[in-house]
């Protein structure tokens, strides 16, 4: 860590003390006069953000700003390197690597391409995730209980996906048949997709998936689900949500609502949503950071956390063109 060194010795104890000390780039946190550990460090953090859309972008606005807050507030500074990987994979790798390269105090890594990046190029610098569906899948580790075990920890963007089902159902009540669209290259779309599917055939719909490779596909494959479904759900799924107003054109022209996972697909394409904060979820990515970096907490044993809360919301825009009148305790979604 790049840590400055700040902690005041007794004059009698100087040369002991600077002995002591194996790296003089780290010191313990010095005690104020109330007892409490104070922390003023200088700290590098790496962000790589797989693509830029609104959801994504709060989740990285709330992990800078709580981070940034937490740190000033001991008398530190941090400095934040900015990525975006524009949609592509390889330019995640390329991101991580370059952060690596240049050893950063901490790596945070937004959304599932970003995270599995960074958790293939190194093992000793700390990684957070943010944005990230289900841990487990995304990192390929059977049997996930909370933990990774290793040099990653992270927050959720997981909705209950259960409560999603009896929202559709709630809206949809005498529907049959439920088109699932999503991006096959996304491996936590493909776990929301599975998992929802169960709750809605318990529900008694027949429901089929759709996927799509990638944004050129995406408009064939899209255009075939609604052509063939009721009503579609859409997971939280990057890809979608940076390709939702298509996606909202096309069913619109076959007037087939959708209910999305997330609040800024809901507003490209949606009719309703059970949604979280990006926002939130990066600020409590935020303070898992400085846990890590001030007080020395191991990721590997921090368990990833989640939204702290979801609110059921609808698109106003898409309701009136479909005729749709949303159920009471819903929000509407801000134009």
């Amino acid at each position: 860590m790049k840590k400055k060194v700040f902690a005041t010795v007794l004059a009698g104890m100087m040369a002991l003390s600077l002995t002591a000390c194996g790296n003089a780039d780290s010191t313990a946190p010095e005690e104020n006069g109330s007892g409490t550990q104070t922390a003023a460090g200088s700290y590098t953090v790496g962000i790589c953000q797989q693509m830029q859309h609104a959801a994504l972008d709060s989740a990285t606005q709330g992990f800078q700003d709580k981070l940034k807050e937490l740190i000033t507030a001991d008398g530190g500074e941090v400095e934040f390197e900015v990525e975006n990987a524009s949609g592509e994979s390889a330019n995640c790798a390329s991101i991580i690597n370059g952060f690596v390269s240049s050893n950063v105090d901490l790596i945070m890594a937004n959304a599932t391409a970003a995270l599995t990046a960074a958790a293939s190029a190194t093992a000793d610098i700390p990684i957070l995730g943010t944005s990230i569906t289900e841990y487990g899948v995304a990192l390929g580790i059977d049997g996930f209980t909370g933990t990774t075990g290793y040099n990653v920890s992270g927050t959720s963007d997981l909705a209950p996906l259960d409560q999603q089902a009896e929202m559709l159902h709630t809206w949809f009540p005498d529907a049959q048949t439920v088109g699932l669209l999503y991006c096959s290259a996304e491996p936590n779309s493909q776990y929301q997709v599975d998992t929802v599917q169960g709750y809605l055939e318990d529900l008694g719909y027949t429901c089929t998936q759709y996927s799509f490779s990638d944004s050129n596909d995406l408009s064939a494959v899209a255009s075939s689900a609604c052509t063939a479904s009721d009503v579609l759900y859409v997971p939280t799924d990057n890809t979608a949500a940076n390709n939702a107003e298509l996606i909202g054109n096309i069913s619109l022209d076959t007037g087939t609502p959708i209910i999305a996972g997330e609040e800024g697909i809901c507003k490209g394409c949606g009719v309703a949503t059970l949604t979280i904060s990006y926002y939130d979820i990066g600020y409590k990515t935020g303070e898992m950071a400085y846990d890590i970096l001030v007080n020395g907490a191991d990721p590997a044993t921090m368990p990833i956390e989640y939204a702290p809360q979801f609110t059921p919301k609808y698109n106003p825009t898409m309701c009136e063109a479909l005729g749709l009148t949303p159920p009471d305790g819903y929000e509407a979604i801000a134009e």
